[in-house]
C-alpha cells in the first residue's frame, strides 16, 4: 500500500484499522444512494452500519454541507479527525474518532438511531456486492463490461 496518502485517506485507513479491532468490516468511498458518498461505511458483527466522515482540516469540515444527509443511512455517525483538529467545531450529537494513518480511538460514541429493516437489508446487500466487486477487480484487471448480458441466459 502506498504511503503517499492524502490526509483524509490516511485518516480513513487508521479508522478502518481501528474498527477492525471491534470486528467491524469497512468500505471506503461507499455510495449508499446516488448523490451521497461516505468516507467509511462500517458493517458490524450484528449487522450494525456506521458511517465515518474523515475531516483533515477546519476548512474541510466547514465546507461539508452534506453530512446531515448521511444520518438516515446509518445506525451511528462519527467524525474522524487527527489529534490537532479543533474538535469543538464538531456537533456533540455525533460520534468522534481521533485517528492517524495507522490507528484510531473512539473518543465519543455516536448516538444510536436504528435503521428500518428494509433500509438495513438494502444497504447490507449493497455493501456485500460492492465489496465483492472490488475484490474481483483485484483479480481481474480487465473485467468485462458490467451488466452487459441479459439475465437469465436463454
Amino acid at each position: 500500500m502506498s504511503n503517499n496518502l492524502m490526509p483524509g485517506q490516511a485518516l480513513a485507513r487508521g479508522v478502518c484499522r481501528h474498527l477492525r479491532q471491534y470486528n467491524f468490516l469497512t468500505l471506503e468511498e461507499f455510495v449508499p444512494i446516488s448523490g451521497l458518498r461516505v468516507d467509511v461505511m462500517a458493517l458490524g458483527p450484528k449487522g450494525e452500519l456506521w458511517v465515518v466522515e474523515c475531516k483533515s482540516s477546519r476548512a474541510d469540515f466547514q465546507t461539508d454541507s452534506k453530512w446531515q444527509g448521511y444520518l438516515e443511512w446509518c445506525d451511528r455517525y462519527f467524525w474522524a479527525v487527527d489529534a490537532n483538529f479543533p474538535t469543538d467545531l464538531l456537533p456533540d450529537s455525533t460520534g468522534l474518532i481521533v485517528a492517524d494513518g495507522y490507528d484510531g480511538e473512539i473518543i465519543r460514541m455516536g448516538p444510536e438511531s436504528r435503521l428500518a429493516a428494509a433500509r438495513r437489508k438494502k444497504l447490507t446487500l449493497k455493501f456485500a456486492r460492492n465489496a465483492a466487486d472490488r475484490l474481483h477487480g483485484f483479480r481481474d484487471l480487465k473485467p468485462q463490461l458490467k451488466y452487459q448480458a441479459k439475465f437469465p441466459p436463454t
